[in-house]
């Protein structure tokens, strides 16, 4: 509690300070961030009880410049959880939340009981040095080789989850990252990342443009396996299309056939209306034909990038539409072509004024028990965001 109440002390005095700075003062350094408000009710799946949560997230992000070649960049979320989620629905809730997959541990509960959780994440620290065409960052931070919007296969540093909505930011990786830029377009990059196991991640990826299209390569070692992929990126009939292709062989077992294969197609367009269509295809050849439930993805602390999912095919579409010039409605559903079960996902962006938003999603889920989206229920989420 000491920490946390030091560090928003700290935080704040910044931020009165710079209200009293002339500019020019302030060019080598700056700290922004948000606060939200986030209520949650569960109805699960065949059960009519209301499972109210309720969440107050404080991100702060701090960014100094000491020379044209150095920066510096900490940030770190403040969380404190309460209702019956930590109550009733996750016994070990502070646990989940304590959780790091970094080598350096960065998460911290602060305090806890059987109905909330205080807890910080710095998420980001590290310091990165440019020169010319080369560049290097070291510490946590975050790897970012996906192409497409929804599943990443080339995501082989930090993996995340569609469902985590209310992450902006995802999720980073304790790693060094050296890049050289060999052209306007182009460029090569070697990434070492160590897992909170003491297991390594070296890959490396060379990405180009051609044809109107951005393209990339990769491979590397991973803690159990060699990976090689490729992903792309650019239009097709003035729409966006996109793709990723990984194949993860085990590391142990290098001399027979028991590799995983992960496929995504990923493709919008934006008509003239401003309405906007999204659609995405993934094949996971490890993935079952039968009923795919048994896997949390609701977790989101410990996702593979092995086991997007754990069906064999999965179907994303969207549609989105600006109603008005401060409110945006959208409509996601996600689909197993297998088990039949279905995820539906509307929303609601309010701008309420400048820097204050308010956001209403509902996560419904469908399908037979055992079927991937067919033991989760109804959930519905109000968020009240704030942006200094």
């Amino acid at each position: 509690m000491k920490k946390l109440f030091l560090i928003i002390i700290f935080c704040s005095a910044i931020i009165v300070d710079t209200n009293g700075q002339e500019p020019e003062k302030l060019k080598n350094w700056s700290v922004d961030g948000y606060v939200k408000y986030l209520q949650n009710v569960w109805l699960p799946n065949g059960d009519d009880t209301w499972l109210i949560n309720n969440n107050f997230n404080n991100r702060l992000n701090f960014r100094w410049y000491p020379s044209n070649s150095f920066s510096a960049y900490v940030g770190m979320r403040n969380y404190f959880v309460y209702g019956q989620f930590v109550q009733l629905a996750y016994p070990y809730y502070a646990q989940i939340m304590d959780y790091d997959n970094g080598f350096f541990d960065m998460t911290w509960v602060l305090a806890d009981n059987h109905s909330y959780v205080l807890a910080t994440n710095i998420d980001r620290a590290n310091i990165k040095y440019s020169k010319g065409n080369f560049e290097a960052i070291a510490g946590r931070q975050r790897i970012n080789w996906g192409t497409a919007f929804v599943w990443n296969p080339n995501d082989i540093f930090n993996v995340y989850s569609y469902f985590d909505f209310d992450y902006e930011e995802r999720p980073g990786s304790d790693a060094i990252k050296v890049e050289y830029y060999t052209g306007m377009a182009s460029s090569a990059q070697l990434v070492s990342s160590i897992d909170s196991a003491n297991k390594l991640t070296l890959a490396g990826m060379y990405k180009f443009m051609t044809q109107g299209y951005d393209i990339q390569f990769l491979g590397g070692v991973m803690p159990d396996d060699i990976v090689i992929g490729c992903g792309w990126a650019g239009q097709v009939i003035e729409g966006g299309f996109r793709g990723e292709v990984s194949y993860f062989h085990p590391k142990n077992r290098f001399s027979d056939t028991t590799g995983l294969f992960e496929f995504v197609l990923d493709a919008d367009y934006t008509f003239k209306n401003s309405l906007y269509i999204h659609a995405s295809f993934l094949f996971n050849s490890n993935g079952t034909t039968g009923k795919a439930g048994g896997y949390n993805f609701l977790e989101f602390r410990n996702l593979s990038v092995k086991q997007l999912s754990l069906a064999k095919y999965s179907l994303f579409g969207q549609v989105s539409y600006p109603i008005s010039p401060l409110v945006n409605g959208s409509l996601a559903t996600m689909f197993n072509p297998s088990d039949k079960s279905s995820f539906v996902g509307p929303s609601v962006d309010i701008s309420l004024k400048e820097n204050l938003d308010l956001f209403f999603i509902g996560q419904l889920f469908f399908g037979e028990p055992e079927t991937e989206f067919g033991d989760y229920g109804y959930m519905w989420y109000m968020r009240l965001k704030w942006s200094f």
